[in-house]
């Protein structure tokens, strides 16, 4: 990749800035929550017809797929951008806040979805130039389980593909740099939920009950032991109750405790250890108690680890179209991501693109708020884009 071409393409992107932004604050006035992207996946498809070469397709009924068939044999990469929002009532004060009460897109995906457009306009133009296809995945329902990427994958939008990309707009990373992290990148999300069956009665004659609420205690108490002792210790594993509820008044012992959390790791035998070692521990405190109990444990999201010769290509597009400089060497982060079932497909890469700027106030973190980007980043998510199909595909 010769230093003018990247030149060429990194003032192509310059150009369409203000359109990338302008699709993006269109994007945040209007969202919409998962599964129910209908307006959302209508304007993606309506705005890729516009740019002429594109086969343009609807996989699902909320997703949207382009397809850039090129002059010459070679490679499939696919790239993919989410675009869901999240039931959470803004509380920005800029001009494009959201206009459906209680949704807002609190997570980037506005972004991602105007990089990939754009993305797809430039790439568009250069059909001529493309040797194989570039194929591009605008996914609903990330958010919410079983997510959007599986149904997308089991319409078969993965088939022939050779490698798959993506990325996340990071905010809590200051603008300037681009995460790379080759290997164990985002954790898979798992969810359970607990129902601990005492007996109620009156608080004052705590003998005549089997109080939920203290054996709960103990059931949230224990479980913390499937870390720091049931795993090894390099292992990573995260279990946190995130919900305790139980109780109407100060003077009952409720007969019932709903507890709920969340379990991250990346390993698969560790990770299919879990319930087995947690219904373990929650059989027993419960029996030795006189109580009993109900248990429901759901697998979620597989982990997103990253091929490693994908991941190195990605770090070299880095450092071609914005400088060594740029290359920020992450850790793995125990949130989720549905972006792992297209890496089930094939070798893909998952990279951050930092977003945040203290000197303009966006500080915020994601699923906040008042959670904004610094719009510098999107420039700068669509050169990743270009120069990666660029390396790849031209």
């Amino acid at each position: 990749m010769t230093a003018t071409a990247v030149g060429t393409l990194n003032k192509a992107v310059e150009d369409i800035k203000d359109q990338v932004i302008a699709w993006r604050r269109y994007l945040h006035e209007n969202p919409e929550l998962s599964f129910h992207e209908e307006k959302t996946a209508q304007f993606v498809y309506e705005t890729l017809l516009s740019f002429g070469n594109l086969e343009v397709s609807r996989p699902t009924k909320n997703s949207v797929m382009a397809r850039l068939i090129g002059s010459q044999p070679g490679k499939v990469l696919a790239m993919r951008a989410d675009m869901d929002a999240l039931p959470i009532t803004e509380e920005n004060t800029f001009e494009f806040v959201s206009k459906n009460p209680g949704v807002m897109h609190a997570c980037g995906h506005d972004g991602h979805t105007s990089m990939l457009l754009g993305t797809a306009k430039l790439l568009s133009g250069m059909k001529d130039q493309i040797k194989g296809e570039v194929r591009f995945f605008f996914q609903h329902a990330e958010e919410v389980y079983p997510g959007g990427a599986e149904e997308m994958v089991q319409a078969g939008v993965m088939d022939g593909v050779d490698m798959v990309i993506g990325t996340h707009l990071w905010s809590t990373m200051e603008f300037g740099t681009v995460g790379i992290c080759p290997g164990p990148m985002m954790a898979a999300p798992d969810t359970f939920w607990i129902t601990v069956l005492g007996k109620g009665g009156h608080a004052a004659l705590p003998h005549e009950t089997i109080d939920s609420i203290a054996i709960a205690a103990q059931v949230v108490t224990n479980l913390q032991h499937i870390v720091s002792r049931n795993a090894d210790p390099l292992d990573n594993l995260v279990l946190s109750v995130t919900q305790f509820v139980g109780g109407t008044t100060h003077n009952v012992i409720p007969g019932a405790v709903e507890i709920c959390g969340t379990v991250r790791s990346f390993d698969k035998n560790l990770r299919e250890s879990v319930p087995g070692l947690m219904e373990r521990v929650i059989k027993g405190i419960t029996e030795a108690h006189g109580a009993g109990y109900k248990f429901k444990y759901e697998f979620g999201y597989r982990p997103v680890i990253n091929d490693a010769e994908v991941t190195k290509l990605m770090e070299e597009v880095v450092e071609e179209s914005l400088g060594a400089e740029w290359v920020e060497h992450m850790r793995p982060t125990m949130g989720g991501e549905d972006f792992s079932a297209f890496q089930q497909k094939a070798p893909g890469c998952f990279f951050y693109v930092a977003a945040g700027n203290k000197e303009k106030g966006i500080t915020y973190p994601h699923h906040h708020p008042r959670f904004t980007i610094d719009e510098d980043a999107l420039e700068v998510g669509v050169k990743m884009f270009v120069n990666a199909a660029r390396k790849i595909v031209m």
